[in-house]
């Protein structure tokens, strides 16, 4: 066994020893490309998402030069047709590119040589490893020739954060180059490709970098938070995986659907982050721990950026709004962007934004993740983001001093400012708008729509947070209707039941549209009394 050349079944064995959830399925899948046309697959996914435990798992299910048997018969893969005809056939090259990037860094080289580290430590571990003498040959043509002596036994690549060096190196197009000349050495050689590779598996956080507008390495399927097809149970824990979790451990589904849901593909339905789950188990506690780790890639460099629109856009978001994006064109790195479309795309590709490919929008997915933006917004700079940071502060003081004047007047000024001409009249608009000026209640509050509440569904209610000494608000909006009449359905559909518990003052607030009114006449009207259950 080697370090790089079939590292055999130890780190799968360390990750089957705690509570692993059984995520073998992917083997099948991987299984129907090895020795296809179809062999080569790049699988993308935001951090702390299980990538490593996917590549340390493939490893150790092809590496020839173990027996894994006791790690795999257990598990959904060995109920498979070819489970067996695939176990511990294959030479494994198992690389993960971040540590050959601190060793560059650690010896003070630049990043330019990390593709010559790369090849010399595979040609040394292939020698220590028992393989046959390396002679003055390139590292591909020694390759075919060790299939050759090794009755055409092929290699299968599993390169882990393949797209470290993009990340690391951006900016740098020569540093980038010469990494993708390195892979395209393997993966798109016909001369070293069809001879040598079993198969490939590359996981990394971003898809593969486009040159113009094709690939650089055209001949991978790619697999990514946009578009993770067949792959999308792989991504992370499936709603099915999390409630049999939390039942086994005794822990509160709701509120770790409330954490850490949000993420959703078709056919799959939703999709959790198995770091934070876990964590969450093991410290029986609710938390951001996923963006307290290195796993944040600079949200406030990303929202802070000057494009048209994007200001906005990032309110709407954190209030709760889902917002229309093209994902088509991005470059898949981290500096070239034509606007505010690639910025959002490349959120969803580092988990910070959830994609609804139905609908072809963005949202942010969860508590978890909202709490981030909501620390991040509050360093923004930009005069426009300090303008709504305060409006939306103000507009909260007023609503809780019942200064009724002052939040139909911010309503107003929000509706006109935020909504386009073709759909001011329309219904749906006014909630958007609500969320969009409320857009701070995060450092106070938490946001529920549609609420079943009594014998109806509350518009929108916002709880404090235990830390809050704010009071829940219960906010009705109606359309062409008074204030007063929004706030007797609060009444009358008994909506401030649902707090039943909360034991203090709540805060009824009735918000109106009157599309109809004359000229110069206030369109916006507020109602706002205390109420005590």
């Amino acid at each position: 066994m080697g370090m790089y050349i079939n590292p055999g079944n130890s780190g799968f064995a360390e990750i089957n020893d705690s509570d692993y959830v059984d995520k073998t399925g992917l083997i099948e899948l991987i299984n129907q490309t090895v020795e296809k046309r179809n062999k080569l697959t790049c699988i993308s996914r935001p951090r702390r998402f299980g990538k490593s435990y996917a590549a340390k798992m493939l490893t150790a299910y092809y590496d020839c030069s173990c027996d894994s048997h006791y790690l795999f018969d257990d598990k959904k893969i060995s109920k498979t047709r070819d489970y067996q005809e695939y176990l511990n056939r294959y030479n494994v090259i198992y690389l993960d590119i971040t540590s050959f990037i601190s060793e560059a860094k650690a010896q003070n080289q630049s990043l330019r040589d990390v593709p010559v580290m790369i090849q010399t430590a595979i040609k040394r571990d292939m020698a220590e490893s028992g393989f046959d003498a390396i002679g003055e040959e390139s590292l591909t043509e020694y390759l075919i020739r060790c299939v050759q002596k090794n009755a055409g036994r092929k290699f299968i690549f599993i390169i882990d954060e393949w797209d470290a060096m993009i990340r690391e190196a951006k900016g740098n197009e020569a540093v980038q180059q010469s990494y993708l000349n390195l892979l395209r050495g393997w993966f798109k050689n016909a001369n070293f490709t069809p001879k040598a590779v079993a198969a490939a598996y590359m996981t990394g956080i971003l898809p593969i970098k486009k040159n113009g507008s094709q690939s650089a390495i055209s001949d991978f399927r790619e697999y990514s938070m946009i578009k993770p097809r067949k792959y999308g149970e792989f991504v992370g824990f499936t709603e099915a995986e999390v409630r049999g979790i939390c039942e086994e451990k005794g822990i509160d589904f709701g509120a770790m659907e409330r954490w850490y849901d949000g993420y959703a593909f078709k056919d799959v339905g939703s999709i959790y982050n198995p770091n934070s789950v876990m964590q969450a188990v093991d410290n029986h506690d609710f938390d951001s721990y996923w963006t307290e780790t290195s796993a944040a890639e600079g949200l406030l460099d990303y929202i802070s950026r000057d494009y048209n629109g994007l200001t906005k856009t990032i309110a709407e978001l954190i209030g709760g709004v889902d917002v229309k994006v093209c994902t088509t064109g991005f470059a898949n790195d981290l500096t070239t962007f034509r606007g505010k479309d690639d910025i959002l795309t490349l959120m969803v590709h580092l988990g910070y934004l959830a994609y609804d490919s139905v609908s072809k929008t963005v949202r942010i997915p969860n508590e978890e993740i909202k709490q981030e933006f909501q620390r991040s917004i509050r360093e923004v700079k930009h005069p426009e983001t300090i303008r709504r940071l305060t409006e939306s502060d103000r507009l909260f003081a007023d609503t809780i001093q019942k200064n009724q004047e002052a939040v139909a007047a911010q309503i107003e000024k929000v509706h006109a400012e935020e909504t386009a001409a073709l759909h001011y009249n329309k219904e749906e608009s006014l909630r958007s708008v609500i969320k969009l000026a409320y857009y701070t209640y995060r450092d106070y509050y938490i946001q529920f729509e549609e609420l079943p509440a009594g014998e109806g569904y509350a518009d929108i209610l916002y709880l404090p947070r235990p830390d809050s000494k704010w009071p829940p608000l219960v906010v009705e909006l109606k359309w062409n209707g008074s204030a007063q009449g929004a706030i007797d359905q609060i009444r009358k559909k008994k909506y401030p039941s649902v707090l039943h518990n909360f034991g203090g003052p709540i805060l009824l607030v009735g918000i109106t549209y009157d599309k109809d009114a004359d000229a110069g006449e206030k369109k916006h009207a507020c109602k706002i009394i205390e109420y005590r259950i």
